[in-house]
């Protein structure tokens, strides 16, 4: 069931590279899928170049980078944040990654590999720390 807080929910306008009234930032806004009752924290950066797609109800803390494409490493793919997921402020998620639904990411984690649902993960790189 959606909290309270959500209960006056609406979907943002969401502009290409221009900070949303919440202070975050989406790059190739047509590649970026947003479900419902999420909640997105402040300064956290999306780069959908390849495609980032987050379902109802996640949330993602401040200070936040979600990115398909990584010109460090010439990686790139989909990321896809599955519905219910959690992530902790200040962590990375890298190119071609799936959180699993109702998974945590712990807070300056770096996601470099698929999380599967329902579990604990956290760390540079992150690694499952428990199932929940």
């Amino acid at each position: 069931m959606t909290e309270q807080r959500f209960k006056n929910w609406v979907q943002p306008e969401i502009k290409d590279g221009q900070p949303t009234p919440w202070g975050w930032v989406v790059k190739h806004v047509t590649n970026f899928s947003l479900g419902k009752y999420t909640d997105i924290g402040a300064f956290s950066y999306i780069n959908a170049f390849y495609g980032v797609t987050i379902e109802d109800e996640v949330q993602i803390g401040s200070h936040c980078s979600i990115y398909s494409v990584s010109t460090i490493d010439n990686k790139q793919g989909p990321v896809h944040l599955k519905r219910n997921c959690r992530i902790g402020s200040h962590s990375v998620i890298m190119p071609g990654v799936t959180i699993g639904e109702n998974s945590i990411i712990g807070a300056f984690s770096f996601v470099n590999r698929d999380i599967p649902a329902n579990v604990i993960a956290l760390g540079v790189p992150a690694k499952v720390s428990r199932n929940l």
